[in-house]
Order: C-alpha cells, then sequence, then structure tokens
C-alpha cells in the first residue's frame, strides 16, 4: 500500500508520478524502497487517469457488515 500512497501523495501535490517520486516519497518514509515494485507500479498506473480513478472509488458503494 505504500507504494500506491506515494504515488497519490505526489498525485495531490502536483508533481510528477514517476519512479524517482515515488523512490524518493518511501525513502524519505523509512520504507526501503523496491526497484521492480516502483516499476510495476509507474507501469501500471500509465495511462491512468488518477483523479478519475479516485472520483469513482469514492463513489462506489461500499458493503455494511451485518
Amino acid at each position: 500500500m505504500e507504494y500506491i500512497y506515494a504515488a497519490l501523495l505526489l498525485h495531490k501535490a502536483g508533481k510528477k508520478v514517476d519512479e524517482h517520486g515515488v523512490k524518493a516519497v518511501l525513502t524519505a518514509a523509512g520504507v526501503a524502497a523496491d526497484e521492480s515494485r516502483i516499476k510495476a507500479l509507474i507501469a501500471a498506473l500509465d495511462g491512468v487517469n488518477i483523479e478519475e480513478a479516485i472520483s469513482k472509488a469514492a463513489a462506489a458503494p461500499v458493503a455494511v457488515a451485518a
């Protein structure tokens, strides 16, 4: 989750979400950054409109436990 949080933090700050930025955020947070996981995240986010994804996730119904 920390990798996604790093990408979201960069996006919210108006910074480019790239390998260097994600690694910098993780390192600043004291997380040992895994280069392959960072590359996979950046590849998965290629072409994704983060604002649109956030708004769709916020509008998704939440299941309530019985």
